[in-house]
């Protein structure tokens, strides 16, 4: 007769691969069920974007059958619960990312809203700020260059409701500025600014808000670092070195005393040319490998490289972003990039908490 214990003594010899702990140890196996040859469980992964989702599934599998009983019948509810890090002050939402470059015109809203929409896809609940103050985006790229916040009573107090669409949580500037008119503010007005938008806005619960950040290495950075708890910043680029020279400025601010934000890896956007008569060629008209070298540099991931198609700029225009696309390669690409994301955050967490000793 099979045992709840044996269950458990052969799911201790799966490790979870970024943690590198069996999943009884790190407490990821729940509700373990034995009727006869049928075992059911559920595995609590760290992010519903894990890329190793299927891998651990299939060792748990075999570890049944190899430590169990061949002829076991495995059901898995493969599920998910979002880590924070023990020193998180918010209590609604697990991980504030940074989406941030040392220079302007790197597509950096394009991969913070295509982000944010691979993960909500991926069943995250995602919220987005548009932290760049003086050039908001995102109400174009949503298609919501008309939409206004109302104000709701939440436990008395009056709170900012963020604009919902495609399943994700919004607030910009943008929302409350003519957007023909320019933004004169000086610093301590830009970083008031960016205080409000998360702690006057009923956010409700997030696994993830990202932060579409200014170009540069200024006051909505320093504001962000010293002021919340970022979980970790993700570094755009393009291949060229006028870019890569100021995003390894970017990226360098943000290992500065004071600062301390942990780095989740470099996205390389435009990476090269692929016209779509031509699907399989690929023209570097940027340059190569600038991505992978800042990367290198900075001892971090190198999260994806994104080509310079019609599609993206398209999607951003029309306030249809690409990532809707399930089926387009940019899309696939991104939601590529969404999890290693996902999961650079999930190993910064268990870093922080000490759950994982490097």
């Amino acid at each position: 007769m099979i045992t709840t214990e044996q269950v458990l003594a052969a799911l201790s010899n799966v490790e979870e691969p970024d943690l590198k702990k069996d999943l009884v140890t790190l407490k990821m196996v729940e509700d373990v069920k034995v009727d006869g040859k049928k075992i059911s469980f559920s595995v609590i992964l760290t992010t519903p974007a894990c890329p190793l989702k299927d891998l651990i599934k299939n060792a748990c599998v075999n570890a049944i059958k190899h430590f169990v009983d061949k002829e076991a019948e495995v059901e898995i509810n493969m599920t998910s619960r979002v880590t924070t890090k023990s020193t998180n002050t918010f209590s609604n939402i697990k991980n504030i990312i940074a989406v941030a470059s040392g220079k302007g015109g790197v597509g950096k809203s394009t991969v913070a809203v295509n982000l944010a929409i691979s993960l909500a896809k991926k069943g995250a609940k995602v919220g987005l700020i548009d932290g760049d103050i003086y050039g908001p985006s995102i109400p174009i790229m949503f298609n919501l260059q008309d939409a206004k916040p109302f104000m709701v009573q939440v436990n008395g107090q009056n709170k900012i409701q963020p604009i919902e669409k495609y399943g994700i949580k919004l607030l910009s500037i943008g929302f409350f500025t003519d957007p023909n008119q320019a933004i004169p503010w000086r610093g301590p007005m830009v970083s008031s600014a960016i205080k409000q938008l998360f702690n006057d806005a009923d956010w409700g619960d997030l696994d993830y808000l990202l932060v579409d950040t200014p170009p540069g290495t200024g006051d909505v950075h320093i504001t962000l670092a010293q002021g919340f708890p970022v979980a970790g910043v993700v570094i755009v680029t393009t291949p060229q070195d006028v870019a890569l020279a100021d995003a390894k400025k970017g990226a360098g601010m943000f290992r500065m005393e004071g600062v301390k934000v942990p780095i989740l890896g470099v996205v390389e956007n435009m990476s090269y040319f692929t016209p779509a008569e031509l699907p399989d060629n690929k023209y570097y008209v940027f340059g190569k490998g600038g991505g992978k070298t800042l990367a290198e540099q900075f001892e971090v991931p190198l999260l994806g490289e994104i080509p310079l198609v019609m599609a993206v700029s398209e999607g951003g225009d029309n306030g249809e972003p690409v990532a809707l696309q399930n089926e387009h390669p940019v899309s696939l690409a991104f939601a590529d990039i969404a999890e290693k994301v996902a999961q650079q955050v999930a190993i910064q967490n268990a870093l922080a908490n000490k759950e994982l000793v490097v």
